[in-house]
């Protein structure tokens, strides 16, 4: 890149629309791999809480 280029020569090509996913293009499934583990931490995050919610009410407070 040339140091001397304005910002209108630098954005003159510049297209504003979102770009979309493309699994063609961008490399397959990993994308798949990534909202899997993000659902079992979900899932797991909600099996921990319930849990702790359970402890809690178990827990006698003496005074």
């Amino acid at each position: 890149m040339n140091q001397n280029q304005t910002l209108e020569e630098l954005l003159k090509n510049y297209d504003p629309t979102p770009v979309e996913f493309d699994p063609a293009v961008d490399g397959g499934d990993e994308y798949l791999i990534r909202d899997d583990h993000l659902a079992e931490k979900e899932r797991l995050k909600s099996v921990v809480d319930k849990l702790k919610e359970k402890q809690r009410e178990n827990r006698k407070v003496r005074r």
